[in-house]
């Protein structure tokens, strides 16, 4: 389910951990947005019991992704779980999980909302802490001026 546009009101659809750094301050608690998604899509689900859907919104939970995802299909309250930031960070985490591998810590998404904050402000979305190819971009810079100028 999608239950708004991560550009306008980013603690909506991409709980964080830390907020955009353009200065955007969520007014609650990040598990709230995660049990809201979680809630939306089983409520879908419990309605249309034949409509495919994919839940989303769960990087925040980051290393318990994994966890709250499984017991959410199994529980029937979605079909799928969508990932949207953590594989800018982890591209192989799905696989990972499959194969039964330990994840990979340094990679799993930490919800500093640059992937945010880029698109906020005109520029491409990416991991720009954790992915060396964002991490080298000149964008990065301006993300760091961005997150200063807010502090």
């Amino acid at each position: 389910s999608t239950v708004g546009s991560p550009y306008y009101n980013p603690h909506i659809q991409r709980p964080a951990a830390f907020p955009p750094s353009d200065g955007y301050q969520p007014p609650e608690d990040p598990l709230v947005g995660v049990a809201r998604q979680i809630q939306a899509t089983a409520d879908i689900k419990r309605r249309c019991p034949d409509l495919i859907v994919v839940g989303s919104g769960y990087s925040y939970l980051q290393e318990w992704l994994p966890n709250v995802g499984q017991a959410v299909v199994r529980e029937g309250h979605a079909d799928v779980i969508g990932l949207g930031r953590m594989v800018l960070s982890y591209p192989h985490l799905p696989a990972d999980v499959l194969a039964g591998y330990p994840l990979a810590r340094k990679l799993i998404c930490r919800t500093f909302s640059e992937c945010t904050t880029a698109p906020r402000n005109g520029m491409v979305s990416g991991c720009y802490p954790l992915d060396p190819f964002y991490k080298s971009r000149p964008e990065r810079e301006t993300l760091l001026a961005l997150k200063a100028n807010s502090e």
